[in-house]
């Protein structure tokens, strides 16, 4: 039963990668628009850039894992394979 639980927050392929991604940009826009109207000027901007690129830095990271792994399985499979 836990096992099950647990396979709910895989990452399984690249459709879900993107709406994490999504989501993770929606909530970065949000509280990058609060910063604006907290802090306006320059400084407001400046962490309003960071928020969002801290999405586009995570989202490289998640993809970027999605296709190790998918490369790895590929290898366990193959090396299976052959022996």
């Amino acid at each position: 039963m836990l096992r099950k639980l647990g396979r709910l927050f895989i990452i399984k392929n690249r459709f879900e990668a993107f709406a994490i991604i999504y989501a993770l940009a929606l909530g970065a826009t949000a509280r990058g628009s609060a910063y604006l109207t907290q802090y306006p000027g320059f400084g407001g901007k400046l962490l309003f850039l960071t928020t969002t690129g801290a999405v586009f830095l995570g989202g490289a990271k998640i993809l970027d894992c999605i296709r190790l792994e998918k490369e790895l399985a590929e290898l366990r499979g193959e090396g299976a394979k052959t022996e």
